[in-house]
C-alpha cells in the first residue's frame, strides 16, 4: 500500500532534480506550456469579467421582467425595419389596462424619456442629465437605493408636484461637497424643480443601459407638463411599459397572460398579428452568450498551439531522462520492479514538469489581470474555475507529453537496459 505513495515522492523529486540540473534546458521546455496556459486563461479571464460586467449592469432590468416594446430585442433593427416604424409606442393606456387586469403581475411600470437635459443650480449646471418621468412603482421596480432623500409619495406623484430625484453624479456637479442638495431648488427645461431625494452611487460599468448616476426622475403627471405626450411622432423609442412577474410565476405565463390583454386594448382581429414586442433579459443574455463563446473558442484555439509545442518540449525532456536513466531503470527491473511502477514514475515526473509550466502560466494571468484591471474600467479576475481549467490543461499535457517516454521506458529489456 506504501509503495504508490513512495513512487509519487519520488517521481516528484526526480521532476525538481530535472528542473535543478538542466534549467536552461527545462526553463526553454516549459516555456511552451506557461504560455499556452497564460494565452488560454488570459483570455477566459478577461472574457468571463468582461460577461460579469455586462450581465451586472443588466441585472437592474431584472430577470423576471418583461418590456413592452414596438421591436424584438434579438432582431437586427435593420430587418424589418418599416414593419416596426408603423407600430405604435407603448402607452399609458396599455399601462392602465394591464396594471388593472394582469392576474400574474406584480408590478407594473409606464415610463417617459424625455431626452438628455441641462440642470441649473445658481452658477453650476449639469450636461446629459437623463430626466425620466415614472409611475409610482419605478422604484420598486428597479430596487433604487437612496444615499439620501426619498422618493415621491402617491399624493406627489397624483398632484404632479415639481419635485425631482436626481442621480449621484448629478448631485456632485451641482452642489459643493459640503452642502447637502435635499430641499434645493434647481432649473430643469425652464422648471423649478425641488429635490427630495440622490440616489445611491452606482459606479462605472462598461455598459449601463440604466446609468442611475446622471438621471433625473419626476412623477408622470409633472413630465406631463413639459411635452404633448399624445402629440404624433412623440412618442417614437421614447415611452415604456415594464411589467415584473409575481413569485412564482413564470414569464412564459406572464407573456401569454399581457398578450392577450394587449391585443384586446389595441382591438387587434383575431387574425392580425401582434403589432408590438414583448422582451426579455434573456434574450440580451443569449446574444452576449454567443459572442462570448466565439472569443472563448478564438482564444483556446490560439493558446493550444503553444500548449502543443510546450508538450514536445516535455515529451522530449522525458524521452532525454529516460535516455539518461536507462542502466537505472535496467536496475529497477532487474531486482523486480513492475512495467507499470516504471511507467507511473515517468508519467508522474512528466505531469509535475507541466504542473509547473501551468502554475507559472496562472501566476503570469494573475498579474497581468491585476495590470489590466487598472487600466480597462471594470476589474479582470482569475475564477476558481479557471485556475482549475488551467491546471487541468497542464495535467492533460503532462500525460500526452510523457505517456510514449515512460511506456518505452516500462518496456525495457532489464539485462539490454543495464549493457547500455
Amino acid at each position: 500500500m506504501l509503495l504508490l505513495p513512495r513512487i509519487f515522492l519520488e517521481s516528484i523529486r526526480q521532476a525538481v532534480d530535472q528542473l535543478w540540473n538542466n534549467k536552461l534546458r527545462t526553463t526553454l521546455s516549459l516555456l511552451g506550456i506557461t504560455i499556452g496556459i497564460w494565452c488560454v486563461i488570459m483570455v477566459f479571464s478577461a472574457v468571463d469579467s468582461l460577461e460579469a460586467n455586462i450581465k451586472g449592469s443588466f441585472e437592474q432590468l431584472g430577470d423576471d421582467v418583461v418590456y413592452i416594446s414596438t421591436m424584438p430585442w434579438g432582431e437586427d433593427p435593420r430587418e424589418n425595419f418599416w414593419k416596426y416604424q408603423r407600430r405604435p409606442e407603448a402607452n399609458y393606456a396599455d399601462f392602465k389596462a394591464i396594471k388593472n387586469k394582469a392576474n400574474t403581475a406584480a408590478i407594473a411600470t409606464f415610463t417617459v424619456f424625455l431626452g438628455p437635459v441641462t440642470a441649473e443650480y445658481t452658477e453650476s449646471n449639469a450636461s446629459n442629465v437623463s430626466l425620466i418621468g415614472a409611475t409610482d412603482d419605478y422604484k420598486d421596480m428597479f430596487g433604487l437605493e437612496f444615499y439620501k432623500g426619498r422618493y415621491f409619495t402617491p399624493a406627489e406623484f397624483f398632484r404632479g408636484s415639481n419635485q425631482i430625484v436626481i442621480g449621484y453624479e448629478v448631485a456632485q456637479t451641482l452642489f459643493r461637497p459640503s452642502e447637502d442638495p435635499i430641499g434645493k431648488l434647481i432649473k430643469v427645461k425652464g422648471q423649478r424643480m425641488q429635490i427630495i431625494g440622490v440616489l445611491q452611487k452606482e459606479g462605472k460599468d462598461l455598459i449601463n443601459p440604466l446609468n442611475f448616476d446622471e438621471v433625473g426622475l419626476i412623477p408622470y403627471n409633472t413630465a406631463r407638463k413639459f411635452v404633448n405626450l399624445k402629440k404624433a411622432g412623440f412618442n417614437k423609442g421614447r415611452t415604456s411599459v415594464s411589467v415584473k412577474a409575481k413569485d412564482g410565476v413564470k414569464l412564459e405565463t406572464l407573456q401569454a397572460e399581457l398578450t392577450g390583454i394587449l391585443r384586446a386594448q389595441r382591438r387587434l382581429k383575431p387574425t392580425e398579428d401582434d403589432n408590438f414586442a414583448l422582451n426579455t433579459l434573456s434574450i440580451v443574455s443569449q446574444l452576449f452568450d454567443n459572442i462570448f463563446g466565439v472569443i472563448r473558442f478564438a482564444g483556446f484555439f490560439i493558446g493550444i498551439f503553444a500548449i502543443i509545442v510546450g508538450g514536445f518540449s516535455v515529451a522530449n525532456i522525458m524521452f532525454v531522462s529516460v535516455k539518461e536513466r536507462t542502466r537505472l531503470i535496467g536496475i529497477k527491473k532487474a531486482l523486480g520492479a513492475k512495467q507499470y511502477v516504471i511507467l507511473m514514475e515517468f508519467l508522474v515526473e512528466s505531469i509535475i514538469l507541466c504542473l509547473i509550466g501551468g502554475i507559472l502560466g496562472l501566476v503570469l494571468v494573475m498579474l497581468a489581470a491585476k495590470a489590466a484591471t487598472q487600466i480597462a474600467e471594470y476589474e479582470i479576475f482569475l475564477s476558481a474555475y479557471n485556475a482549475f481549467l488551467g491546471l487541468s490543461i497542464a495535467t492533460i499535457s503532462g500525460v500526452l507529453a510523457g505517456i510514449i517516454p515512460a511506456y518505452r521506458a516500462s518496456k525495457m529489456v532489464p539485462v539490454e537496459a543495464i549493457r547500455a
